[in-house]
C-alpha cells in the first residue's frame, strides 16, 4: 500500500525514550544519532493510485539532528 503525507502531524506524543525503545541499537548504527524518541501523531494521507484521502494513526522515530525518520501507518480513522 503506497501512501503520502497530505498536510502536518498533529498530536505528536513521545510513546518510548532511551532503552525503551527495542530498535535502539539498529537505528544508531543505521542513522547515528544519540538520544532517540519513538512517537505518535495523526495527519491526512493520500493513498495511490486511487487518490484517497484518510486520517490516520501514524509512529515513527525521530533524534536531533537526525530527524524523523521510518514513518509507520499504523490505523486508518
Amino acid at each position: 500500500m503506497n501512501w503520502a503525507l497530505v498536510g502536518p502531524i498533529t498530536g505528536e506524543e513521545t510513546i518510548a525514550t532511551g532503552g525503551g525503545i527495542r530498535e535502539l541499537k539498529r537505528l544508531r548504527d543505521r542513522y547515528g544519532g544519540r538520544t532517540w524518541r519513538k512517537k505518535k501523531g495523526f495527519a491526512r494521507v493520500r493513498f495511490s493510485p486511487s487518490g484517497r484521502i484518510m486520517e490516520a494513526e501514524l509512529h515513527w522515530y525521530e533524534a536531533q539532528g537526525v530527524g524523523k525518520v521510518e514513518l509507520k501507518l499504523k490505523s486508518l480513522l
